[in-house]
């Protein structure tokens, strides 16, 4: 058992405190309840400052934004009847609508359940229905989508024309004031993963999860309110809403938002607003490093942060060797872990144990187990559980073996070293992780078989050298069927989001199986 909060003692400045009397759950001291309480004292204390620039350059003001979230909290309570515990879903691209939205439902206590714009609609309707929705908040492109659920009695709020102007300017109450009910234990958050099927869960993130995660970022990467950084990837992941939007919130710094993400943009962005932080994925990374020679010197970049999937070694060295100046923190953690799990002390790039995520984070406690469940010792590899302040406590209306007593289970098999550094070597189950988008084998496995002439399908993933893994397929066809690897994938696109389609799909004459009849797929990814 590896505790986060030694291994951070004398390296990092934090006070913990027990959740509640008796719990062994320990958070840091004096948070805000919630992120909307954070924003009134950033308000207070930075009433003038940038917080948010948009898509179209416009700039909002700490107190703008206050004011903002104040008025659409005030509609939703008065004309929409959303109050604490309601289930709202947003479904928008990156935009200061989003924030306002998400930052209301937070001052009422409402549940906020994100919905992926790469989805197609039958996907975004599946959550819907899991989520229990009673309320939808969505871009204009999004709005009919929805249109059928209205019957259900659940209610659309369009946000119209946002490149003219602010998107929810028509929505207000002539009552000015709404209730602020929310404590730390509300939740605040259900995020889905990995698809649409019965295999996607729910999870579930309370305040608490969401300020402890915020403050593990501010305090380890230093970020004060003279930072400014750019969501380059979908607000909609845990580490836009909480790593990102959540964490300039707290500290006061200024977010960039774009619409839809360009790596030659994002540098262009970093080098004319003075960037001093980025947090991506490492495909984002790749693509970033495509543009280096247009942009060979980013002085104020002096930070980068890198989840969701495994970075090569080889690509860290490559942005040390561009960007020398600035220092790059792998992390790790899942939206089980409200991002942050484990954060590498210092340079990742250039420390003799690259390659490593890091170290567990303040008020987190790590067990590497073996199959039976037992702790194993140190450069053993096994499953990576974790107990602490950023974990969940329970997935939307699911049970599983996976989280037990507070503790999760990841699916992920790794080790420590005798550094107390963790190394993530694998992933147990057969999800496919593209560039940090989770895709469920299962998920595309039953579009397949949904295709006339498709009699079996398997799905795994396979190694790629942008995304880190992509999604191919092994397909036996019936008698006749003229299917083939272009005609799958165009049936799939109108079916399943861009990135779920399988990269690469052979057909067979036979899928293999193991011994006790299940697909082979280790057998399966040796013949991509």
């Amino acid at each position: 058992m590896l505790s986060g909060t030694d291994k951070w003692k004398g390296l990092v400045d934090f006070q913990l405190e027990p959740l509640n009397p008796g719990s062994d759950i320990l958070c840091y001291t004096s948070l805000p309840t919630t992120l909307y309480d954070a924003l009134c004292k950033t308000a207070q204390s930075f009433p003038d400052k940038t917080a948010i620039v948009d898509n179209y350059d416009r700039s909002c003001t700490y107190t703008d934004l206050l004011a903002k979230t104040d008025a659409f909290a005030s509609y939703l309570y008065q004309k929409q009847n959303i109050h604490r515990n309601s289930h709202v879903a947003l479904m928008m691209y990156n935009c200061l609508e989003f924030c306002v939205s998400f930052l209301a439902l937070l001052k009422l206590g409402a549940v906020t359940i994100p919905l992926p714009s790469k989805y197609k609609k039958q996907e975004v309707s599946s959550l819907v229905e899991k989520a229990d929705v009673s309320c939808i908040i969505c871009d204009q492109d999004f709005y009919k989508w929805f249109e059928d659920f209205e019957t259900q009695g659940i209610r659309r709020i369009a946000c119209s024309d946002i490149e003219k102007g602010y998107g929810l300017a028509t929505y207000h109450s002539p009552e000015t004031e709404s209730p602020v009910c929310h404590d730390s234990f509300d939740d605040a958050i259900i995020m889905f993963t990995s698809g649409t099927t019965s295999q996607s869960k729910g999870v579930v993130i309370k305040n608490y999860n969401i300020m402890n995660a915020v403050a593990t970022y501010q305090k380890i990467l230093n970020i004060t309110a003279d930072d400014i950084s750019v969501i380059p990837i979908p607000i909609y992941h845990v580490t836009g809403m909480v790593a990102l939007l959540g964490l300039f919130i707290h500290c006061g710094g200024t977010l960039y938002l774009h619409k839809i993400f360009n790596a030659r943009r994002v540098l262009q962005c970093v080098k004319e607003h003075n960037i001093t932080f980025l947090h991506a994925s490492p495909t984002v990374f790749s693509m970033l490093l495509e543009e280096k020679d247009l942009f060979p010197s980013l002085p104020t970049l002096k930070q980068f942060a890198c989840g969701s999937s495994n970075m090569p070694k080889e690509k860290l060295t490559a942005i040390h060797n561009w960007l020398p100046h600035s220092v790059f923190h792998t992390v790790y953690g899942l939206t089980e872990t409200t991002s942050p799990a484990t954060i590498f002390p210092g340079d990742a790039s250039t420390s003799p144990y690259i390659g490593s995520s890091g170290f567990p984070v303040p008020g987190t406690v790590f067990e590497i187990r073996d199959d039976n469940g037992a702790p194993l010792k140190d450069g053993q590899i096994g499953e990576i559980w974790i107990h602490g302040n950023v974990v969940l406590t329970s997935y939307y209306k699911t049970d599983t073996p996976s989280l037990k007593d507070g503790w999760l289970g990841t699916g992920d098999l790794g080790y420590f070293n005798e550094k107390g550094y963790l190394f993530v070597v694998d992933r147990k189950k057969d999800m496919i992780n593209r560039g940090g988008e989770k895709i469920c084998s299962f998920d595309v496995e039953n579009e397949i078989y949904k295709l006339k002439g498709v009699n079996e399908a398997a799905v795994v993933g396979i190694p790629d050298d942008v995304y880190g893994e992509v999604a191919a397929a092994l397909v036996k066809l019936g008698p006749g069927s003229d299917l083939d690897e272009p005609k799958i994938q165009a049936l799939l696109h109108k079916k399943i989001a861009k990135y779920k389609i399988p990269k690469r799909i052979l057909i067979t004459d036979e899928i293999p199986l193991t011994p006790n009849g299940k697909i082979d797929k280790r057998a399966i990814r040796k013949m991509f």
